[in-house]
């Protein structure tokens, strides 16, 4: 599932929530927890690449430390994605509005 970060919506606080609502889906919170805690990762992940690339696209060769850190358009890129949601929490909101598929590995084999 491809990350889309101009449609990303959420507070970026942290949110107390009910744990009875986590396990609704799976019949076990440890369960939920994994299925969220795997698509954090997933969303971390393509978070890196995303900015990887846009910082790429300012990147110079010979830029110097001094450089890199007085480019007005690379601290821009930085501050969007501080303002974003943490992957944590995306991956709560998914999981809690069915958005996230899962499957339990065949025991057959």
């Amino acid at each position: 599932m491809a990350i889309d970060i101009n449609k990303i919506k959420g507070n970026p606080s942290i949110i107390s929530r009910d744990v009875r609502h986590f396990d609704a889906q799976t019949g076990n919170i440890y369960e939920a927890l994994a299925i969220i805690s795997k698509r954090a990762n997933q969303i971390n992940s393509e978070f890196k690449e995303i900015i990887k690339e846009k910082l790429e696209e300012y990147r110079d060769s010979n830029d110097t430390l001094e450089e890199i850190i007085e480019n007005p358009e690379q601290a821009n890129v930085s501050v969007f994605f501080e303002k974003l949601p943490k992957p944590s929490t995306i991956a709560v909101e998914e999981f809690l509005e069915n958005k996230i598929y899962y499957r339990y590995p065949d025991s057959n084999n």
